[in-house]
């Protein structure tokens, strides 16, 4: 077919994420990627200044995890693990437990970010169950946040100002705090209402499920790390399950390899995804303690009740663990201290507010962003965003050349003034 022959097919027949089917948005047409850039049908190739949504931090067709695939290929590409395992599932929980906060020690793999979120609202119901106290059903959380597609995670998105307003009514009603401060802002203050509703509820309370330190697609919030240790305290106070939905922030996107790891704070419950099959296969993983592995195997089942049929795909396991091994013999945090710093030319944009946070820079306008506009003028520019609501931001891949960030930043330019 030809590219116009492609682009008319789906734009009569597929679907894209948050687009209309009968009156949609254009697309562009990729016919391949390479390192940081990826290339697009009558444009060319462009730098790629969302990492595919975040997951890409190793660049596009990197030999090592392309040999992964292929060297995994060689003996088998999936196996259901129903009563069976096998040495990619296995190696990469390994290297999971080495890498995550301590005590993160049981993995369970997952399909994708939103299912292991799904899967660790689980873990704390079945907990509190096997624990004795089936009452506790809701979950608590912050305003602002994003968690994900699936039914239970919207749940716990937010509940107004999020993607997933129109749902209310027929999602689980939970407990929602105020978003935490901006950085620099009063985390006394804040504390001390998410406290206060923490104890109102704490009796029907399961879990807390929070983004550490920075929120993401809802609306790209950094905020201090010392709420972490809230999160810690009120969670401990009051028997619920913590968890860390680090499926954006993890693997050294916020400028430690967690989150979690800037309050020096470990969660029960850790959700990674996105990057860590560095942007080749949809993989996630949630693991938690022993403690929370135990109390939940003690409720009435007897079994944490998931079971996807991809769940640890050998292909997938394979390529995750050459994307955490290129992550940990590589010089991440160098290369993330050096996004950044290119980054901060995005403060010379005039606009309503600018985060910069390790590998990640936000120009908040005040107005929504008219998104073919801003997205054309970033091209003219040499550079892919997407932007969304008032947001223009890029999640860039590691390694990006300081010219590849400098570019991002003039097309980051481009499209707030176009859009």
């Amino acid at each position: 077919m030809t590219p116009e022959a492609l682009l008319a097919f789906d734009r009569e027949h597929l679907w894209h994420p948050y687009t209309s089917m009968t009156d949609p948005t254009p697309t562009r047409l990729v016919t391949g990627a390479s390192g940081s850039r990826i290339t697009l049908d009558g444009v060319g190739e462009v730098v790629d200044g969302m990492a595919s949504w975040w997951s890409a931090i190793h660049g596009y067709r990197h030999p090592i995890l392309d040999e992964a695939v292929r060297r995994q290929l060689d003996s088998m590409s999936h196996v259901m693990f129903g009563g069976l395992t096998h040495e990619p599932a296995v190696e990469l929980a390994r290297r999971l437990i080495d890498l995550a906060p301590a005590g993160l020690d049981r993995v369970f793999l997952a399909d994708s970010g939103s299912v292991s979120v799904e899967v660790a609202m689980k873990m704390a119901l079945q907990y509190q169950r096997g624990t004795g106290r089936p009452e506790r059903t809701r979950f608590l959380t912050v305003r602002g946040g994003y968690h994900g597609d699936t039914f239970d995670c919207m749940s716990v998105c937010d509940p107004d100002g999020g993607m997933h307003a129109m749902w209310s009514g027929v999602l689980p009603e939970q407990v929602f705090g105020e978003r935490p401060p901006p950085l620099g802002g009063d985390v006394d203050a804040w504390a001390a209402g998410f406290r206060a509703l923490a104890a109102e509820h704490a009796d029907r309370l399961a879990g807390l499920v929070v983004e550490p330190l920075l929120q993401g697609a809802g609306g790209m919030h950094p905020y201090p790390a010392e709420c972490l240790a809230v999160f810690r305290e009120v969670a401990d106070e009051h028997g619920l399950v913590l968890v860390f939905d680090e499926i954006a922030t993890g693997f050294g996107r916020t400028g430690t390899l967690f989150a979690a790891e800037a309050a020096d704070v470990a969660p029960d419950v850790l959700c990674v995804g996105k990057a860590l099959t560095g942007g080749y296969l949809s993989l996630a993983a949630a693991l938690c303690t022993t403690e929370v592995a135990r109390g939940l195997s003690a409720s009435d089942s007897g079994v944490l009740m998931h079971g996807p049929t991809f769940m640890g795909n050998p292909l997938a396991c394979a390529v995750a663990s050459a994307s955490l091994d290129l992550l940990t013999t590589g010089d991440w945090a160098a290369d993330v201290r050096r996004i950044n710093t290119g980054l901060q030319a995005l403060h010379e944009i005039d606009a309503v507010d600018v985060r910069v946070l390790g590998a990640v820079g936000v120009v908040q306008l005040d107005h929504p962003v008219d998104v073919p506009e801003a997205a054309e003028a970033a091209l003219a520019q040499g550079v892919w965003l997407r932007p969304f609501r008032d947001l223009i931001y890029t999640m860039p891949p590691y390694v990006c050349t300081d010219d590849d960030i400098a570019a991002i930043c003039a097309g980051i330019a481009a499209a707030a003034e176009a859009g």
